[in-house]
């Protein structure tokens, strides 16, 4: 019966969530009957500025910038910040200010190909409105919202642009200018204020952007409502049948990205505003289809196909090339997890991103490496040598952990999942140069950690005490199977780097990796810790020695520890990634049908309306998970599409395709682009 309910739950999860009663689109997430008390936001995003969509008309929820963090709240860390709200706005017809009783026939879309969020509704029978808003991807501070009015009768049209401050930021100051030119007009409407300590300035600056010839604008009215909010707005008579357009666009910068933020949002304001739409939407278009040449592609499972663009789009969205920024486990869509960097960058969503455009990928390394610095401190002041990465990292690379979670000091896979992915890196790109520059002192450092971090108690006893695993249920525990099997692993690879470079390696280094246990059950089934006992568990933590790891290649023994493990995942309180390992380990062990049931099991019931984005864990609220994207995301690229990093570079293995899959193709794979395919 719990079996047979448990089943009816997975297809009530795959229903379409929102107005998608037809055969999924591949590209457009769409919903026409929307619920604001049961809305989860979905994001548009450049990997630097996320702007989280809102269920009411003219509003969006919030304007998030990676890297801009103040320590206040929860927890006396650094905390994300909410940016300046430059898209919020309103609309008057016939001096009726609209508002979300008014909207008729409501609708919102997420265009992925394009990252367009596009809002159309009818007010009576006067006006049919539809605006779209981007975070332009050639423009990593800058936004455009696009709006048109579609008149039905003659009406008065007011349109205004608002500013507003979030609550957090203190000292808020707006100014107002027009700047004319022979030309072009050009209106400011700029903001500054201070995160909550004062440590960044935070600004913004927007302009209309009108398609009048000059002289023939309307003209702008500035007003001051108070510090945390003013407005600029014009009027317009509009006849029956008549289209009118009109735009926003504008920059937010903070002092931690710029050392004059202030001239520096006009400026790229201004930037923007004589580009125009129309070239600001060309290269917003090329970005992404530039982007999207690096794809998935799913035959015989087309809301599969749907939900993996969707994972997609939020990793790309999330992380950009050219920077050290590294996505927390909610990327841009909002201030989950304080917006701290994570295992879940290194380990679950750097694989996919490595994959399908190493040149991001390098940015997430980036972010490791320039914050060498202080895990080498983090390591002294624990007694250790070499780097010990904090659990949560946020600007400054200093340990940002609450003090009440214990994974702060004592999680400390962490470094060895650092060292995996400068590794992988590695692996992909084939750059020795790199390697020697970048990739080598993250390897020593985090190698000579675990050296130091083993207690030495005879051969097969060098045994890591004291961690919280990776498997987080399992607290202060002793031999945990993914810190060992990862440590192993970071000091291989340390001594491989050293070899290809042609350095000398630690020769302590392969023998602590030799003799670190890993503890197996009476039946043989690898243990999980060395007080397991078959507990229930969060994350399937010795299944991750098979993949990523590689330290079990046996198929007997992969398929063992699944079986014993698979039963120990309750249905509630697990994040997606671990079924997705098991998805992943189940078609390159042939079975087909595991394969489909833990990939829909990874994340159909996470899904939250109207557009499907995911949860953390089942009956979740806290979207977007990226980390699960990107765990999902490599059992399709490494499990049904069979690709392996190897240290020769990406490889493709014998695999199975999940049980009603036709076939896989993935186009734009590895720094040549190559296309890989699978199919029946």
């Amino acid at each position: 019966m719990k079996k047979l309910l448990y089943l009816g739950l997975l297809l009530l999860a795959s229903w379409p969530l929102g107005a998608q009663a037809q055969a999924p689109d591949p590209w457009r997430l769409t919903a026409d009957k929307i619920d604001p008390a049961n809305y989860y936001g979905v994001t548009v995003a450049n990997g630097i500025l996320g702007i989280v969509s809102s269920p009411e008309p003219f509003k969006v929820k919030n304007v998030v910038l990676a890297g801009a963090y103040d320590q206040y709240g929860r927890g006396r860390v650094s905390n994300f910040l909410s940016g300046f709200n430059l898209l919020n706005m309103y609309l008057e017809i016939d001096g009726h200010r609209l508002n979300a009783s008014d909207a008729r026939n409501f609708r919102q879309q997420l265009d992925m190909q394009q990252a367009a969020f596009t809002t159309t509704f009818d007010y009576q029978d006067k006006a049919t409105i539809t605006y779209t808003y981007y975070a332009l991807r050639h423009l990593p501070f800058t936004v455009l919202l696009d709006i048109s009015i579609a008149a039905k009768k003659d009406l008065a049209l007011t349109a205004a642009s608002v500013m507003e401050a979030p609550d957090a930021l203190r000292e808020a100051q707006n100014y107002y200018n027009e700047i004319d030119r022979p030309h072009v007009t050009l209106s400011l409407l700029t903001s500054t204020a201070n995160s909550p300590t004062g440590k960044l300035q935070l600004c913004a600056s927007t302009s209309f952007l009108f398609e009048e010839p000059h002289g023939q604008e309307p003209r702008i009215i500035h007003e001051m409502w108070d510090s945390n909010m003013h407005l600029m707005k014009f009027s317009k008579m509009l006849k029956a049948g008549q289209t009118y357009g009109y735009g926003v666009t504008g920059a937010t910068i903070t002092s931690a990205h710029d050392p004059d933020p202030l001239n520096a949002a006009e400026r790229m304001t201004i930037f923007a505003r004589l580009e125009g739409k129309q070239r600001l939407l060309e290269f917003h278009r090329r970005a992404w289809q530039d982007l999207w040449k690096s794809d998935i592609q799913i035959t015989g499972d087309a809301q599969a196909q749907q939900d993996v663009h969707s994972m997609l789009y939020h990793l790309y969205s999330f992380s950009r090339a050219g920077t050290d920024f590294s996505p927390s486990p909610m990327g841009l869509s909002g201030l989950g997890y304080n917006g701290h960097v994570f295992w879940d960058a290194d380990t679950w969503m750097f694989p996919a991103l490595l994959v399908l455009h190493p040149e991001i990928a390098k940015s997430l390394v980036e972010y490791r490496f320039r914050r060498l610095g202080p895990a080498r401190a983090n390591a002294l002041a624990h007694s250790y040598q070499g780097a010990m990465f904090p659990w949560e990292s946020a600007d400054t690379g200093v340990e940002e952990t609450p003090v009440w979670a214990l994974s702060g000091p004592f999680e400390h896979h962490i470094s060895a999942c650092v060292a995996l992915a400068a590794w992988q890196y590695y692996c992909v790109s084939q750059d020795k140069a790199w390697l020697r520059s970048t990739g080598w002192p993250i390897l020593q450092a985090t190698a000579d950690f675990w050296a130091s971090r083993v207690e030495r108690n005879g051969p097969g006893h060098y045994d890591i005490k004291n961690v919280v695993a990776s498997d987080e249920w399992a607290e202060n525990v002793d031999n945990d199977a993914f810190t060992n099997g990862a440590a192993r692993v970071n000091l291989q690879n340390a001594a491989a780097a050293a070899r290809l470079l042609g350095l000398p390696a630690n020769p302590d280094w392969a023998l602590v990796a030799q003799n670190i246990p890993i503890l197996r059950l009476p039946d043989g089934t690898i243990q999980e810790h060395a007080t397991y006992h078959g507990e229930g568990i969060k994350q399937g933590d010795v299944n991750l020695l098979a993949y990523p790891l590689g330290v079990v290649t046996d198929p007997a023994q992969i398929r063992k520890d699944l079986t014993y493990y698979e039963t120990r995942v309750p249905n509630e309180g697990t994040p997606a990634m671990t079924q997705a390992i098991f998805a992943l380990l189940y078609a390159r062990l042939g079975n087909g049908d595991k394969a489909q049931h833990f990939f829909q099991d990874a994340y159909l019931p996470n899904l939250l309306p109207p557009f499907r984005v995911l949860a953390e864990t089942k009956g979740g609220t806290n979207p977007y998970f990226a980390t699960g994207a990107g765990g999902v995301l490599q059992a399709v690229l490494m499990g049904f599409g069979g690709l392996d990093i190897t240290p020769l570079g990406l490889v493709q293995r014998k695999t199975t395709l999940p049980t009603g899959w036709q076939s896989v193709k993935i186009t734009g794979a590895g720094p040549q682009h190559k296309m890989y395919s699978v199919g029946r």
